[in-house]
């Protein structure tokens, strides 16, 4: 089972609970059914402005950041508890916002959307 860590760095209007079931049932579509976690952050413009800084060597603000433990870290080591850690999920919330009502989409919609995005990277899966 997948198993979803979601914080958000605001009050912001997130259905964690729904969140965190979209996101295990489409990592299981793709596949993935052993003991695994993923975390995701809800955060600012901010915070992601600073992850992209750190991260990116950029400065530009960014909708979703989605990084491996490779990529965090110089070398991950898997642990012994046998849980595969996936990866991270920054998303950021504003922007979001921002898209929703640009394109005319409920937020809820958008969120799903830049996750499930983000998760196909944590799978390897890139777009071109």
């Amino acid at each position: 089972m997948i198993k979803v860590n979601l914080q958000k760095q605001s009050s912001y209007p997130v259905n964690v609970r729904a969140l965190k079931k979209t996101l295990q049932d489409f990592f299981a579509s793709k596949g993935i059914v052993s003991e695994a976690e993923v975390s995701v952050a809800i955060v600012g413009e901010n915070k992601m402005l600073q992850l992209s800084k750190i991260y990116l060597k950029d400065r530009e603000k960014h909708s979703v950041l989605a990084f491996t433990p490779e990529e965090t870290k110089k070398k991950f080591v898997y642990p012994p508890d046998g849980i595969i850690h996936l990866g991270e999920i920054i998303i950021c919330y504003p922007f979001i916002v921002g898209e929703a009502r640009k394109k005319g989409k409920l937020i809820d919609d958008v969120l799903t959307e830049l996750a499930q995005h983000s998760a196909l990277h944590l799978m390897g899966i890139h777009h071109e």
